[in-house]
């Protein structure tokens, strides 16, 4: 019999664990064409992962092409593509921010000067919703890494942390996570950290700290069983790739022509514009004393190119280094100059500008009803996103000018850290779907963190009730492999990340972490190198809130005048269906009649949505009496609907009618109901009993004498026999005890038997 853990037979399986739960990780069958390929099985959720490398070079390529693919097939959860042709489309937001967390940790592993095309392809096989596909995601393309033939410095391993009642949990359920004030997802190899992705409910850095160093533990048995797997198993690694560096000689020579020059051009100025025109100044110059070597073939232009781009990385870097001192000027950990305006556009509902340096991030917020919430169609367990976060780069925000075709995977991924770390502090009563979009208008380094504080603003200034304002910031890292000397740089520009060693961005309110998202370039970072980065960040970001708090110290106290108003009715589930009506006649009709949006849940919350607050006021009241069930002794005025000579039919509620006994109509006595009330008069009366059959007794005499319902009954000489009045098809019912009682008062006079 099969092992009940193998997925296939014949199959190589290796075993593991990831906190208390096992994982298996099996090859041999699948896939056997590609360069490497396994199953990751965790639970029921299995993750097919295959790396292949081409083993030519496009012509031209100038970067290394790794390309990952996450194939989110709904076959996997057992559900059919809702769309018109009944298969999977392009990638959701989800499935590319899962392919840029593969990549992050595998990317730095690869060996320099690469240019072979590497491709990561993830296929979700099965998905039990219980076990998080993200970790196991990495892990299999670290194995498929490591036993293919493809040249790579791994492996890495992944694990994901919640925190659930004050205690850390590794490899967490989905469960788990509904309960989690913390979702940390940390990649690393054997030796150190190498990726970290956070979202948190205002955790304080030691809790941090502690989930960075238990995650970094518990991915360790992970790495031994695939370090194990390519010693039994792995392929001979592919080596005679190329390497695309400059030539020895070639960087001999411009050092010697430029290095002076581009140290230089470094430390002499602290403008950006200036800088750039000085270094190409020198490119110019080098390539013209190297012209002739370039014509004859001996000296590459593209070498030249990168050895003057290494001269300028060198020189900042040394400086940093040596001197404390960043290109623009500032020690490393001053932030620069932070301004801050809102309000400023007309008619959106809420606007915030954050100006940090050369990087301007305009933010706007959207207010829009609960059913402008986003469906998920995701192997994700969330259904819906009622708060959206939307990042977009345009060109012209570094001065460029190309093709604009749609949010590519970096701003998908700043838009989403932007809305992981606003999350936590958007209140969950608040019942407006929120969106916000971000529109880095200038960049020079961290628009993701800047998105943060203009979306702050905006939200803000758009009246909504957030609990805590947060802000962002992006750290950066130089450090020198040969001594291990290191400066942690706070706020950092383009050119140092671009030059530095690490980009970690960190936000938070000022209680705590909200979002955590750390790339590095480097093979690893220790943990007192991350202790500093996370006190530092707690102190400029700390700095850039009080900035500001001081433009718009808290929520405006309305919202904005073109925001939709937004009702709340809490109903009886059960109800539900009086206020749709039969094919949703009802509720169209309400929507029309009161020009509001409604929007119902399954657990009887509805949300009445309108710009004329009156109208939506009313269309409440209507609603609330459509699910109102009526109470012994309760007062209610309505509509005579139909008169007897017994009584008159009273409508107290949408299809609810009672009877108002003649002895029951005045203070006096009544010889005709006429005297009192006809068709269309409008009666208040006191309910004072429903019988077992829903007939509904009615007293006028009640509201005017004071009496209580049990008073009033005792009273009721009309109601001691039957009569009565229930809901709209219980009035020809009540009708028939009516003349029930008409017969026996006519037996007696006319007049009620005493």
């Amino acid at each position: 019999m099969m092992d009940q853990n193998r997925l296939f037979e014949g199959a190589r399986v290796y075993s593991t664990t990831l906190g208390d739960k096992e994982i298996t990780i099996e090859t041999g069958i699948l896939a056997q064409q590609a360069g490497g390929a396994v199953t990751v099985r965790c639970g029921d959720t299995v993750i097919l992962a295959t790396a292949t490398m081409d083993r030519g070079v496009r012509p031209g390529i100038g970067f290394f092409p790794l390309t990952v693919d996450f194939e989110e097939k709904l076959y996997a959860a057992g559900r059919i593509p809702g769309n018109l042709f009944r298969r999977e489309g392009r990638p959701s937001e989800q499935a590319i921010l899962l392919c840029r967390l593969v990549d992050r940790p595998l990317r730095p592993l690869f060996p320099k000067g690469m240019r072979n095309e590497v491709q990561i392809i993830l296929t979700a096989l099965s998905s039990d919703n219980e076990h998080l596909i993200d970790p196991l995601a990495i892990i299999a393309a670290s194995a498929a890494l490591s036993i293919s033939d493809i040249p790579w410095a791994g492996p890495v391993g992944a694990a994901s942390l919640a925190y659930v009642d004050g205690e850390l949990v590794v490899n967490p359920t989905a469960s788990d996570m509904e309960l989690s004030t913390l979702g940390l997802q940390v990649a690393g190899t054997s030796d150190n950290i190498l990726m970290v992705e956070a979202g948190a409910d205002e955790l304080p850095e030691n809790i941090m700290l502690d989930g960075l160093r238990l995650a970094y533990d518990s991915m360790q048995p992970v790495i031994q069983t695939i370090q194990r797997m390519q010693a039994e198993i792995g392929k001979e690694k592919y080596t005679d790739h190329p390497v695309f560096e400059a030539a020895g000689d070639t960087v001999e020579k411009v050092n010697q022509l430029a290095r002076d020059k581009v140290g230089a051009a470094v430390s002499g100025t602290t403008d950006r514009d200036e800088r750039k025109a000085r270094l190409a100044e020198i490119r110019d110059e080098t390539m013209e004393a190297l012209a002739e070597s370039i014509s004859a073939g001996d000296v590459e232009a593209g070498d030249v190119a990168d050895a003057l781009d290494s001269l300028n990385k060198e020189a900042v870097r040394r400086r940093i280094l040596d001197e404390s001192v960043r290109p623009d000027g500032r020690d490393p950990q001053t932030v620069r100059p932070i301004q801050v305006q809102v309000g400023n556009i007309p008619r959106v509902h809420g606007s915030g500008l954050f100006m940090r340096g050369e990087t301007h991030v305009l933010t706007i917020a959207t207010l829009g009803t609960p059913g402008d919430a986003q469906r998920l169609y995701t192997l994700q367990p969330e259904e819906e996103k009622r708060y959206i976060h939307h990042y977009n780069f345009p060109p012209y925000s570094t001065g460029e000018a190309y093709p604009m075709r749609g949010p590519k995977r970096r701003e998908i991924g700043h838009g989403a850290l932007a809305e992981r770390a606003l999350q936590p502090v958007i209140p969950d009563e608040f019942p407006y779907t929120l969106r916000l979009v971000s529109e880095a208008v200038s960049s020079n380094g961290s628009t993701s963190m800047g998105s943060v504080c203009g979306s702050t603003l905006a939200l803000m200034d758009a009246g909504v009730p957030i609990d805590a304002p947060v802000s962002g910031i992006a750290m950066g890292l130089v450090q020198d492999q040969d001594s291990g000397d290191y400066v942690v740089l706070s706020d950092i520009q383009g050119v140092e990340d671009h030059l530095g060693d690490m980009d970690f961005k960190v936000a938070g309110s000022g209680h705590g972490i909200t979002a955590l998202q750390m790339d590095l370039k480097v093979k690893g970072l220790d943990f007192e190198i991350l202790r500093i980065a996370l006190e530092q960040a707690r102190q400029g970001r700390l700095h850039i809130l009080e900035k500001m708090l001081e433009v718009l110290p808290e929520s405006r106290e309305e919202l904005s005048p073109y925001a939709p108003r937004i009702l709340t009715v809490s109903v009886d589930p059960e109800k539900i269906g009086k206020i749709i009506g039969p094919g949703g006649k009802t509720v169209r009709a309400l929507q029309e009649r009161y020009e509001v949006k409604i929007d119902i849940d399954d657990d009887g919350s509805v949300f009445i949505s309108g710009l004329n607050g009156l109208a939506a006021e009313e269309a409440r009241r209507e609603i609330e009496s459509l699910t109102e069930e009526v109470e012994i002794g309760k007062i209610y005025t309505g509509q005579v609907v139909r008169v007897e000579a017994y009584g008159a039919f009273v409508n107290l509620l949408p299809g609810v009618d009672g009877l108002v006994h003649i002895s029951q109509l005045a203070d006096y006595r009544v010889n005709n109901v006429e005297e009192i009330a006809n068709v269309g008069d409008e009666l208040t009366t006191m309910v004072i009993d429903i019988d077992p059959a829903g007939k509904i007794r009615l007293s006028r005499q009640a509201v005017l004498e004071g009496w209580s319902a049990e008073e009033a009954r005792d009273r009721d000489r009309g109601g001691r026999r039957g009569g009565g009045g229930g809901g709209g098809r219980d009035r020809e019912r009540g009708g028939r005890g009516g003349n029930r009682e008409r017969d026996r008062s006519m037996r007696n006079g006319g007049r009620p038997r005493r």
